[in-house]
C-alpha cells in the first residue's frame, strides 16, 4: 500500500508522530502528516543600544540570540471521528511535556532542536479531518549534533566542526597519585584553564592526605570474626561485594553479623557502599555499619532499611554514638530528613569522617553514570569529647525482620576506612589517587571526584571554558598522570 510520507517528518521525545499515527495497510485514509515547518532558517539577534541625549544613532551595548520557535504544519486524517479523536487526545498526552525534550526533523535528522510545545493555532477539524500550527518553544535556540567523543594525550588537538564554541565536559583517570588536575585550552597567555589541587613547588614536601587502613570488597570477608549478637545466618560474597546467603530465623530482626578489628586511628574516614532493591513493600530490611573505639564504646552507626511492612521506602541514618531511644537526639541523618519514598532500588554511599572533633556525615545515592544524586552533609562537633576514642573496631550486619520476605538483592558493596593526616604549611598534600576518576563537566559547570559534586576543589583562576570553533590544542597536565577522554556535540545556530 502506498503510504504517504514527509520529508519533514517529526520525532518528538523520541516518538515519531508519523509513524505512531499512520496506518501503513491504509495510509491514503488513515496518516500523520507535516505539511510545513518553520523557524529553522536564519536566526536574528537582539541588539542592545544605549542612546545618548543629542547624539546620533546608537552605541552598541551587546547582543544575544533570542529564543527560537518552530512553527509546525501538521494534518492528521482518521477513517471515522471517534478515532480521530482517540488520536488528538494521544497527541496531547505525548505533546504535553514539562521540559524541554528533543525534537528531530526527517530532513535533518543528524540535528536535535530542544524544545517544547508553546501554542496551537487549529486551522481546521472536519471531515474527519484535523489540521494544525503547532508552534514550539526552543528556549535554546541553537540545534545539536551527535555527541562526539574523543581520547586524550597530554596535548591533543580537538575540532569542533560546529558553528559555534561546544561546552566539552572532559574525563580524567588518574594513573598515578597527584597533588592536582588541570585541563587547558592552549598555551599561550589567553589561554583558559580548570584547575582542581595544588601544583608543589620544587621545595615543598608531598604527601599523603589519607592513608589507607581497610578495604573490603568480599575478598577477605573470612578474616571477619561472626558477632555473637548477631548468630542468624550467614554472608557470602561473589564479585558485586558481601551479601547474605541466609538470614536464620526469628519473630524480629535476625540475620547475620561480622566484626573486624583495625589498626586504631584517631582521624579517619569510613565509607559503607551499599545496594538494595525491594519489590514489595513487607521487603522489610536493614543492613548497618557499626563503629567503635578501643574500649568497644560505640562511636555511630551508618544504615540503610525499611522497617515499615506498608510501603516501598529507603531510609538513611546516621547516627552519632550508640543508640538512646527513638526520638532522634542523636541521628544527624535519619528518615526526618533522608527517606527515599517509592523507590524500589538503592545503590549509594554513607561516609563518616571525624578530624579533631568534627564528625561529617555524608549519603547520596549514585546513578547509573556513577554520580551522587540527592546528597545530603550534616555536621557534629563534639565539644564535650564524648566520641573521642580512637576508631578500632568495625561491624557490619544485615536482617529481615520476622518471616517477611528477604529483598530481592542486597549487597554491602564496599567498606573502606582511611586515616587522616595533618597537613603542615610546607607540605601539599596528594588529592587524587591511581583509578580516581575526574570530571570537569564544562556543559554543567561542575566538577566530579568519582561522581561526587567537589567544586569547593576548584582552583579560584580556573574557568568552565570553551572549545572554540575549530581546531583546539587541549592540554591535560601534569604529564603522564591520567588517560583521559572529552565529550561534546557540535553546536549549531
Amino acid at each position: 500500500m502506498y503510504m504517504l510520507k514527509s520529508p519533514e517528518g517529526i520525532t518528538f521525545n523520541h516518538v515519531d508522530l508519523q509513524e505512531r499515527f499512520t496506518d501503513a495497510d491504509n495510509a491514503l485514509y488513515d496518516y500523520f502528516m507535516v505539511n510545513d515547518v518553520a523557524g529553522r532558517g536564519v536566526n536574528g539577534k537582539e541588539i542592545e543600544l544605549i542612546t545618548v541625549s543629542n547624539n546620533d544613532g546608537a552605541y552598541v551595548e551587546g547582543g544575544r540570540k533570542p529564543p527560537r520557535y518552530l512553527d509546525v504544519t501538521i494534518t492528521v486524517k482518521s477513517p471515522s471521528f471517534s478515532d480521530l479523536r482517540r488520536k488528538i487526545d494521544e497527541l496531547n498526552d505525548i505533546l504535553n511535556t514539562r521540559e524541554d525534550v528533543p525534537i528531530v526533523f526527517d530532513d535533518e535528522t543528524d540535528m536535535t532542536y530542544y524544545g517544547r510545545l508553546d501554542s496551537v493555532n487549529n486551522l481546521t477539524e472536519e471531515h474527519k479531518i484535523y489540521q494544525a500550527v503547532l508552534t514550539f518553544l526552543c528556549s535554546d535556540p541553537y540545534k545539536y549534533g551527535p555527541e562526539v567523543s574523543k581520547d586524550l594525550g597530554d596535548v591533543d588537538t580537538v575540532n569542533n566542526e560546529g558553528t559555534v564554541p561546544a561546552n566539552p565536559v572532559f574525563e580524567l583517570t588518574a594513573k598515578e597519585k597527584t597533588t592536582f588536575a588541570m585541563v587547558s585550552n592552549g598555551t599561550d597567555e589567553d589561554a583558559e584553564y580548570n584547575l582542581i589541587g595544588t601544583p608543589a613547588d620544587v621545595d615543598e614536601k608531598l604527601v599523603d592526605e589519607k592513608t589507607l587502613i581497610f578495604d573490603e570488597t568480599g575478598d577477605t570477608i573470612d578474616e571477619w570474626s561472626t558477632d555473637p549478637d548477631f548468630s542468624q545466618g550467614s554472608f557470602d560474597s561473589d564479585i558485586n561485594g558481601i551479601f547474605v546467603d541466609s538470614y536464620g530465623t526469628g519473630d524480629g530482626w535476625h540475620g547475620p553479623g561480622l566484626i573486624r578489628e583495625i589498626n586504631p586511628t584517631q582521624d579517619f574516614e569510613i565509607e559503607f557502599l551499599t545496594s538494595v532493591r525491594t519489590e514489595r513493600p513487607e521487603m522489610a530490611f536493614r543492613t548497618s555499619l557499626n563503629f567503635f573505639d578501643e574500649n568497644m564504646s560505640e562511636l555511630g552507626l551508618l544504615r540503610v532499611w525499611n522497617k515499615s511492612t506498608s510501603t516501598i521506602n529507603k531510609v538513611i541514618e546516621a547516627r552519632i554514638g550508640p543508640y538512646t531511644g527513638t526520638n532522634f537526639e542523636n541521628y544527624l541523618i535519619s528518615s526526618r530528613n533522608y527517606n527515599w519514598m517509592g523507590q524500589r532500588v538503592y545503590n549509594g554511599i554513607i561516609r563518616v569522617t571525624r578530624k579533631g572533633n568534627i564528625y561529617t556525615f555524608y549519603a547520596a545515592h549514585i546513578s547509573q553514570r556513577g554520580n551522587h544524586i540527592e546528597s545530603i552533609t550534616e555536621t557534629y562537633v563534639d565539644t564535650a569529647n564524648e566520641f573521642s576514642g580512637r576508631l578500632k573496631f568495625i561491624r557490619i550486619d544485615a536482617a529481615i525482620y520476622g518471616d517477611n520476605p528477604r529483598p530481592n538483592g542486597l549487597s554491602i558493596k564496599r567498606v573502606r576506612v582511611n586515616g587522616l593526616n595533618d597537613i603542615l604549611i610546607d607540605q601539599t598534600p596528594y588529592i587524587l589517587y591511581p583509578g580516581d576518576v575526574v570530571t570537569f563537566d564544562h556543559k554543567n559547570e561542575d566538577i566530579l571526584v568519582n561522581g561526587e559534586p567537589r567544586n569547593d576543589l576548584k582552583n579560584f583562576g580556573g574557568s568552565f571554558f570553551t572549545l572554540k570553533k575549530g581546531f583546539n590544542n587541549v592540554i591535560v597536565s601534569p604529564p603522564d598522570t591520567f588517560s583521559g577522554t572529552v565529550n561534546y556535540r557540535n553546536k549549531h545556530l
